[in-house]
């Protein structure tokens, strides 16, 4: 991490000690208008000042403005784009522009005549990060539990109070969940955080975090078919940390995103979140924290969804499978993005 060795360093500690100590490290400080940052000219840049870019080679790198070369945005002509060539390029000419795009959670989408009702499973709880957050104790003494968020409307509709049983019905399974009836989600819409719900098969946990653990019995009901029922609660167990024993939540919480199917945006590849479920009072049998899901059902939503998208071959310019100037965290070699003939 630039600038944190010598931070440490001057305090007498190692970076590790550092941010043991700290927690965290500030790498940049004053980050705005980074787009107005000036751009080190070289001899091999060419400045067009009528189109107002920079380029270098032949490509645009920076942008031209205020008598001076800056950085510009990530986009390539390095402008504030409004007009996304990219997506005329690859075959969503129709998406070129900003403007709404009728997602499959849509209010035209939803049949409210059945019940259904928009999930939304990206919520989390500000005191959690995902279930990572399951190794720091005191986070977990904050939020054990992630009950599903209805608005007393649609509560008094299904029949339940805060504390209740519900069973949230995805297209591919159900999980049951206890009900948090609040005027913080609108009428029909319901949310629920995705932090926990951590299970591990078989009563062995030696040397696993226990904080937000529970055991569970899974087992197979059905060809492709699968139940999660929790045997054992969250509660104290004995560690090095003398605080274990004092652990007085048991919920843990419920694993929902078993029973999310894969949506992969057409546009994007990346995994639509959102749900169209639908909710009623738990049926007789269900238990707090079952998780069900049919993976036969769970191909067939893929496979819906994959349909919806069109094949790079004939868009992609220079035989590309994906833009090679969209940014990736770990970013492959070209050759990678070449379809093969």
């Amino acid at each position: 991490m630039p600038g944190l060795p010598a931070a440490a360093a001057k305090e007498g500690l190692a970076p590790l000690d550092y941010m043991r100590r700290h927690g965290c490290f500030l790498v940049q400080d004053q980050v705005y208008k980074t787009h107005e940052s000036e751009l080190p000219t070289t001899s091999e840049h060419q400045i067009d000042e009528q189109e107002g870019v920079v380029r270098q080679i032949g490509n645009v790198v920076g942008v031209w403005a205020g008598g001076k070369a800056r950085v510009g945005f990530p986009t390539q002509s390095r402008k504030l784009e409004l007009w996304s060539q990219t997506m005329a390029d690859w075959g969503w000419p129709e998406y070129a522009a900003p403007g709404y795009i009728e997602s499959h959670v849509d209010e035209q989408k939803l049949d409210r005549a059945r019940g259904e009702m928009v999930l939304v499973g990206t919520f989390r709880l500000p005191t959690l990060i995902h279930t990572r957050s399951a190794n720091s104790k005191w986070l977990t003494e904050l939020s054990n539990s992630n009950p599903v968020w209805i608005h007393p409307t649609d509560a008094l509709r299904l029949g339940v109070a805060t504390g209740d049983l519900v069973r949230v019905t995805t297209r591919t399974g159900y999980y049951v969940n206890a009900a948090w009836v609040t005027e913080g989600v609108r009428p029909g819409v319901v949310a629920c955080s995705h932090h926990l719900g951590r299970w591990k098969v078989g009563g062995d946990q030696h040397g696993v975090n226990r904080w937000q653990l529970h055991d569970v019995d899974f087992r197979a009901v059905g060809k492709g078919q699968y139940l999660i029922r929790r045997i054992s609660d969250v509660g104290p167990f004995a560690s090095g940390d003398p605080e274990s024993s004092k652990v007085w939540w048991h919920s843990g919480g419920v694993h929902q995103n078993f029973t999310f199917p894969v949506q992969p945006d057409p546009v994007s590849g990346m995994h639509c979140w959102h749900q169209r479920v639908t909710v009623a009072r738990g049926a007789l049998g269900d238990r707090y924290g079952d998780v069900f899901v049919d993976t036969n059902l769970s191909m067939a939503v893929f496979a819906e969804w994959l349909a919806k998208a069109r094949p790079a071959g004939p868009h992609g310019p220079g035989n590309l499978r994906r833009p090679l100037h969209f940014k990736r965290v770990c970013r492959p070699i070209d050759a990678a993005y070449k379809l093969e003939r």
